[in-house]
């Protein structure tokens, strides 16, 4: 068992199995480059506050910037049987640095103090590079609209056919739903800051200019907004960064989900609208004609533990007194089991969007049922002036006929259209009862149609 950073009141050894337990070194290695920054800059303040001398601070440097180059390099191996991750590299720093040096990279700072630097600053690089996934998805569907551009589609509601939408606004409304969330990623980046200087809970005696100082030379744009504490208690027990980053982690899921569960269905033989590319299905081992959507169902399974993910961090800070309690270790395990899951997602989604065809044949076949046209027949009756409610209940039967005679409204006689209204003839179904008369009647919303204004 290795060296603790704490232990002088305790005259009984660990409990061996309680020690394995309660370790974090096995995921929390993650903060590995913030720990080292938080180090870099407290040994900063404390050779401001002349609680460093040259030889001393020059060491710690020395040995902290090895370590971060092991880090960037990849080549920085983490000891398992280390408590966490702090104390790890403190051990590292002895090592490098001497014992007598490294006795003093703790001084007037806690772990809880660290953790928030090392958890919040993880955050705010992770939700960067979400934001710039979520920006390779936008642009692939900026290009299947593109793609897409003038084609019709069917759209559904309540999984039933509904009416005929442009497949470009079908597209559409999946980079809307990421979008939104490119937004909130960008608006979590813009107001996060990170403090330093917590103490346990209380603060330290290390002057807060000393910490100015710091980040000034260390991180002169600090880009990531690191300021003294406003509040300690506060900034030691406040884990809101985290929830808010799961919360928007959730929400991409929601929208990955969706979006699976439409390739799914889509692309199965009882719809047959999409071609899903090969590269990202399977087939079976028995039966040789499957192709299996397999990326889409991963992703759409992904949700229960983005979702479980967000709900055990909520539920772990629910009840916690003031100020910090070792139960918040448990949520970095859910942060990065989230942030790992997002990131490899919208990576692959965004190489898998650009392969999606749609199946024409189909589509067409899809647009031959005149139930599609049914809302465009009863706004046309407005347009003559018939009272939507009247309207409504006119089409419905007109309908519900069609299907009881098992005959297309087209082949109605004029005198059978005529028995439901009077101005609704032969003409009117032609006119009304088609894709492009469907799409472009609809004024109030801008579609995506060429030459539609």
């Amino acid at each position: 068992m290795k060296q603790k950073l704490w232990g002088g009141r305790f005259t009984a050894e660990t409990d061996s199995d309680f020690y394995r337990f309660q370790q974090s070194i096995q995921y929390d290695h993650l903060l590995a480059e913030y720990d080292v920054m938080h180090s870099l800059l407290h040994i900063e303040a404390l050779r401001s506050a002349k609680l460093l001398d040259t030889d001393e601070y020059t060491r710690l440097s020395r040995a902290l910037r090895v370590i971060l180059g092991e880090i960037g390099e990849g080549t920085y191996r983490f000891g398992k049987d280390a408590e966490d991750i702090h104390t790890d590299i403190q051990q590292r720093v002895a090592k490098i640095a001497g014992r007598a040096a490294a006795a003093k990279l703790h001084t007037l700072r806690s772990r809880n103090d660290q953790i928030q630097f090392d958890e919040k600053s993880y955050c705010v690089k992770e939700a960067i590079t979400l934001l710039e996934l979520t920006s390779k998805v936008l642009e692939q569907y900026s290009l299947l609209i593109q793609k897409f551009s003038g084609e019709y589609f069917i759209g559904f509601t309540h999984l039933q056919r509904a009416q005929v939408i442009l497949a470009s606004d079908y597209f559409g409304a999946y980079f809307w739903l990421f979008h939104a969330d490119f937004v909130r990623l960008d608006r979590y980046v813009r107001n996060a800051a990170v403090s330093i200087g917590n103490g346990a809970l209380a603060g330290s005696a290390l002057d807060k200019n000393d910490y100015i100082a710091a980040v000034k030379k260390l991180l002169p744009e600090n880009m990531w907004k690191i300021i003294p504490t406003a509040n300690a208690i506060y900034g030691v027990s406040d884990r809101d960064y985290l929830i808010e980053l799961l919360s928007i982690c959730a929400l991409i899921q929601s929208h990955l989900s969706r979006f699976a569960e439409d390739c799914v269905v889509y692309s199965s033989r009882e719809f047959g609208y999409f071609r899903l590319p090969e590269q990202f299905c399977t087939g079976s081992s028995l039966m040789p004609q499957k192709k299996n959507p397999d990326f889409f169902e991963l992703v759409r399974g992904t949700t229960g533990k983005i979702y479980g993910n967000l709900m055990s961090a909520l539920t772990v800070m629910k009840g916690l007194p003031l100020a910090y309690n070792r139960d918040m270790q448990l949520n970095k395990e859910s942060l990065f089991s989230s942030v790992t899951a997002i990131s490899e997602q919208m990576k692959l989604l965004a190489k898998a969007v650009p392969g999606i065809e749609i199946d024409h044949a189909r589509v067409h076949e899809a647009l031959a049922d005149e139930g599609l046209y049914a809302t465009e027949l009863a706004e046309y009756l407005v347009q003559e002036k018939v009272p939507f409610q009247r309207a409504h209940e006119i089409v419905g039967k007109l309908i519900s006929e069609s299907e009881k005679r098992k005959t297309a409204l087209h082949d109605f006689s004029e005198a059978q259209l005529k028995k439901f209204h009077e101005k609704i003839t032969r003409t009117v179904i032609t006119r009304v009862m088609n894709p492009e008369y469907a799409v472009r009647s609809r004024n109030s919303v801008s579609n995506t149609l060429p030459g539609k204004k």
